[in-house]
């Protein structure tokens, strides 16, 4: 079963030097049927003003993906981590048992656009890691994250996979994700149709109940998209 997300049904919190939209209850934004989907809390669509940014504050026990679209950002953490992610780049923040972090848009004229994603770990307690990678733009489906940290993946404290999904204008390519695991389809750019559901830019797909997923792009630009497998 599919239910899609609509990019337009988000909540939208616009504070000046933010605007974000949230796939799922975040903050202000609060509505009981969006509380997120198995494993997977939070993706949030920011956007950051030039030499803005998040100041630091703390998290504890969840896994922290963000992936930067456009810009550069600029992350400093409790753990010595002091990092540059531009455009393309995958970071993987473990909070386990504590961590403070800022981060920031390092362009004094660029905007800083990224997802902010949450995934619940299935351990707790354990001390902060931090990962970073850029995987590139090769089309078809290229594993991000995954519990082993096979084929230089980011490693993820939970039974879950991450995929980045890029096709072609005209490219097809199938998914068995299994009836008894969740998944969750965020599009990013392009035209993405997924088991007859239409995606457009900012949308979302819950699914469930599912052997295969049929991922298709029939518009004559590259589709992207993130592709969670959820338990």
């Amino acid at each position: 079963m599919l239910e899609k997300r609509p990019s337009t049904q988000r909540g939208q919190v616009d504070m000046g030097w933010l605007n974000s939209h949230h796939s799922f209850s975040f903050g202000s934004y609060y509505d009981p049927a969006q509380m997120g989907h198995s494993v997977l809390r939070v993706i949030n669509d920011d956007r950051v003003i030039p030499a803005a940014g998040f100041d630091t504050h703390g998290h504890r026990d969840m896994e922290i993906i963000s992936y930067v679209l456009s810009g550069t950002m600029v992350h400093r953490d409790s753990e010595g981590n002091e990092q540059r992610l531009p455009a393309g780049e995958f970071q993987l923040m473990s909070a386990g048992a504590g961590i403070y972090h800022s981060e920031f848009n390092a362009s004094e004229r660029e905007l800083l656009h990224f997802l902010q994603i949450w995934i619940e770990p299935n351990v707790q307690g354990q001390r902060p890691g931090y990962q970073q990678k850029d995987f590139g733009l090769n089309p078809g489906l290229t594993l991000i994250a995954s519990p082993s940290g096979e084929q230089g993946t980011l490693q993820i404290k939970q039974d879950a996979k991450l995929a980045q999904l890029i096709l072609a204008p005209g490219q097809s390519l199938s998914y068995p994700l299994g009836v008894d695991r969740h998944g969750y389809v965020h599009h990013i750019e392009g035209d993405l149709t997924v088991n007859e559901q239409q995606l457009a830019p900012g949308d979302g797909v819950k699914i469930t109940e599912t052997a295969v997923l049929s991922f298709s792009n029939h518009s004559q630009q590259s589709a992207r998209a993130l592709l969670f497998d959820l338990p």
